[in-house]
């Protein structure tokens, strides 16, 4: 009788373990994003931190999206028009990607890629994307989309 209760303990606790992990979340933040190769990116973006490297790949293979979302680090003042640009400085005509490296070291900008990133895997339309950053980072300083 014990041996039969154990088994039966035992049968379910591997079931609620088994469902439980079913609906965990992933803490890979790229997945089912759009993100071109790490190992196309330059190498100062493979060696730096997970989080920079995450933004320059999304960045770069979201410009659509991409230029839509402004910067508030004041990176305006360089001639960036977008989030986008400061990642990606220049596309030639072939698809050649010319990688900026302001990203590197700001925060602000890769902080607002990340939320972007957050932001579209649960599902938000660009529009209201767009809303949240210029919430969220319009203290920090003026947009750099006019």
């Amino acid at each position: 009788m014990l041996k039969t209760r154990l088994v039966i303990l035992t049968f379910l606790a591997a079931l609620i373990l088994g469902s439980l992990s079913a609906c965990s979340t992933s803490s890979n933040t790229s997945e089912h994003l759009e993100m071109m190769a790490l190992d196309k990116m330059p190498a100062e973006v493979q060696s730096a931190p997970v989080s920079v490297q995450t933004a320059y790949q999304f960045a770069a293979a979201n410009p659509d999206l991409m230029k839509q979302i402004p910067c508030y680090c004041g990176c305006g003042g360089i001639g960036h028009t977008s989030n986008y640009s400061c990642y990606v400085s220049n596309v030639d005509d072939k698809g050649a990607i010319t990688f900026d490296n302001h990203a590197m070291g700001c925060s602000i900008c890769v902080d607002i890629t990340q939320d972007v990133m957050r932001m579209l895997k649960d599902g938000k339309s660009p529009g209201d994307i767009r809303a949240s950053i210029d919430a969220t980072y319009a203290k920090y300083g003026p947009s750099n989309i006019k």
